[in-house]
């Protein structure tokens, strides 16, 4: 199915209702006070998160240094999150403005249909990133020939196709529930969850579909990461020398954080029970991965990575001298 039999779909689908269905994101309205400062919390994220995401893949792409595989898949990265953010963060900063908090059909399935892209994404960006610096540490002499130009292109295309294939099945199934009532979202994004939870139909091959794919990705993503960790703490338990040592585990260092938060939240979500109870909390491991992550990723690898800080020093240096000239 491609975007446009898509677009086509959902208007389709919009048609055969009895009536136009809109969805009304329910968001923190039942915080009337944090309103305001929600407002300056989340618009000052995403501000730094659109600053710092562009500026990591600006400053790879002018730097020749950082033209090598690991950085390659780090521009991709925060590309990943930029997009993310921005399908998420604008409406979320409207809706904090506005009494109006409709959605429409077409635009709840849209919004929905690319987050959940860049999503996935960014799930196996992160575990080529794994792989990456499993063929570094444990295989230097090969590194070169392992992870030429030609299989991270591939990796990286299989990362974006694999997505799209995701984002077009989860949002297929979303086309063929039926919705009437009360349609109102208990969160601040249309998510898939909160979609089926309003609808009329029957929502158990629509929650399969999500428990079974989601869980593959999630299993997947994370047994390459794993392994590919096990053989490099074993490959740098080996190393005779405490300065390899460290210095092998401080490539790692950026790359396991940002595992750690994005994966530890997406398995917080998967533990929190569904119950009503429990949205606030849902809400809230939303706002973390949805809003706090991509701004996180870019500080977590400039503030902590050498190589990217002497660039940034490199590109304003050479920016003065043009403008003094």
């Amino acid at each position: 199915m491609s975007l446009n039999q898509l677009s086509y779909f959902v208007h389709r689908n919009q048609e055969n209702q009895s009536a136009e269905v809109t969805f009304i994101l329910s968001g923190f309205s039942e915080y009337p006070e944090l309103q305001l400062p929600l407002l300056l919390v989340f618009l000052t994220v995403y501000t730094v998160t659109v600053l710092g995401n562009l500026g990591v893949v600006l400053t790879i792409k002018l730097s020749p240094s950082l033209h090598t595989p690991m950085y390659f898949f780090l521009s991709h990265l925060s590309f990943a999150d930029f997009c993310y953010s921005t399908v998420v963060i604008p409406k979320l900063l409207e809706n904090l403005v506005v009494e109006d908090r409709t959605v429409s059909f077409t635009g709840c399935i849209l919004q929905f249909f690319f987050a959940c892209m860049f999503v996935v994404t960014e799930t196996y960006m992160l575990a080529a990133m794994a792989y990456d610096r499993f063929v570094a540490v444990c295989s230097p002499l090969l590194y070169a020939a392992v992870m030429s130009q030609k299989r991270c292109s591939l990796l990286v295309a299989v990362s974006y196709s694999w997505s799209v294939a995701c984002s077009l099945t989860y949002t297929y199934f979303l086309l063929t529930l039926s919705f009437c009532g009360s349609n109102i979202i208990n969160n601040f994004v249309c998510e898939y969850s909160a979609i089926v939870a309003v609808s009329c139909s029957d929502p158990y091959i629509s929650q399969e579909v999500l428990l079974v794919s989601a869980t593959f990705n999630e299993v997947s993503s994370l047994m390459i990461i794993l392994t590919s960790y096990v053989f490099i703490f074993i490959t740098v338990m080996k190393m005779p020398s405490t300065g390899g040592r460290h210095k092998a585990f401080s490539t790692c260092a950026s790359h396991l954080t940002a595992v750690t938060i994005f994966h530890g939240t997406i398995l917080f979500l998967y533990c929190v029970p569904n119950s009503k109870s429990s949205w606030l909390m849902v809400k809230v491991a939303s706002v973390f991965y949805t809003v706090v992550i991509p701004m996180l990723n870019p500080l977590i690898y400039s503030l902590r990575n050498k190589d990217v800080k002497e660039s940034v020093k490199k590109l304003i240096n050479i920016k003065l001298f043009c403008e003094k000239v």
